[in-house]
């Protein structure tokens, strides 16, 4: 008879409820578009068609918001110039006008005073989207320097506030992180205790960021793909769930793999926050309940199984 070895997950992860994972860790790639809410609305797509979909539906916000004589409001994730260089030079290309565009970063880093990193620093988000986006624009089609907002000292408690000011947000641009986060909202920071209605309630602030995105973050190119825990800084400024819920609409995508190979942290995450509860402990989780188009690698959705012809 062979021994039954059990264990609880580690303290450190955020979200532990054994049946909901082992329920999800089991959703088969054929089934895991399948969800109640017709307005949340999945879609696997191959990794390669994914950034020509998503040039694209900037492009197409921006070209028909000016068309309609309305202002283009984003909320933009970073660092993220494989998108954004396309977009630029299609916006030159064509010769769109884009004065009535408004860019939000998601979010930037902040070190452990609470103090965020100015758009000067080099690896910082906003510097990330300047550099590959703004001023990639033609200087006589860009918008005002004015209208490309990241979270700073001087803004963080009334960003909600320029969002609504310029219009409202349009679209909201997000993926959910290793523990699930949203932005740089996460599961386990002290910054967003509460209940799920107090949690939908919280709006842009900084937080501490968990131990798992920093290793996550490590293996960005900003920071040399090597595993330097000691490179990402400890907190952030981030928006709130009350940013994303009050966007009109929601891109959410899940199709992130180590340099084109099959694996991904973003495989069970994917179907924790697309398919399990709706709980602060899955942040990214919210979506389930908003109208959001969700797009889901073809590799994320691939079934999970061992492999143990792979080990380390």
């Amino acid at each position: 008879m062979t021994e039954v070895f059990d264990y609880s997950p580690s303290k450190h992860v955020p979200f532990r409820d054994k049946a909901e994972i082992d329920r999800c860790r089991a959703i088969r790639r054929q089934d895991i578009a399948e969800h109640p809410n017709s307005e949340f609305r999945i879609s696997v797509v191959k990794e390669s068609d994914l950034g020509f979909m998503w040039v694209t539906d900037m492009y197409t916000r921006i070209k028909q918001a000016g068309e309609e004589g309305r202002p283009c409001v984003m909320m933009m994730p970073n660092p993220c110039p494989s998108l954004y260089e396309p977009l630029a030079k299609l916006i030159n290309a064509t010769r769109l006008d884009c004065k009535h565009v408004w860019f939000f970063a998601l979010d930037e880093y902040a070190n452990e005073h609470g103090e965020i990193a100015p758009e000067e620093w080099p690896l910082g988000f906003m510097h990330s989207m300047l550099n590959s986006l703004y001023y990639q624009i033609d200087s006589q089609l860009r918008p005002l320097r004015d209208q490309v907002f990241g979270p700073n000292k001087q803004n963080i408690d009334h960003y909600y506030d320029l969002m609504q000011e310029a219009g409202g947000v349009d679209i909201s641009y997000t993926g959910p992180g290793w523990t699930g986060h949203l932005a740089f909202v996460e599961p386990d920071a002290p910054e967003f205790a509460g209940s799920l209605e107090e949690f939908k309630q919280m709006g842009a602030r900084v937080c501490t960021l968990s131990p798992f995105t920093l290793a996550q973050n490590s293996m960005h190119g900003s920071f040399g793909m090597s595993g330097n825990l000691a490179a990402v800084p400890p907190m952030a400024a981030t928006v709130g769930p009350k940013e994303v819920i009050a966007a009109k609409h929601r891109w959410e995508v899940a199709a992130i793999g180590v340099h084109g190979t099959a694996t991904s942290w973003q495989r069970m995450i994917a179907r924790l926050c697309y398919h399990g509860p709706v709980t602060p402990k899955l942040p990214s989780s919210i979506h389930q309940e908003l109208r959001t188009d969700c797009f889901i690698g073809e590799s994320i959705a691939a079934d999970i199984q061992p492999d143990w012809d792979k080990g380390y």
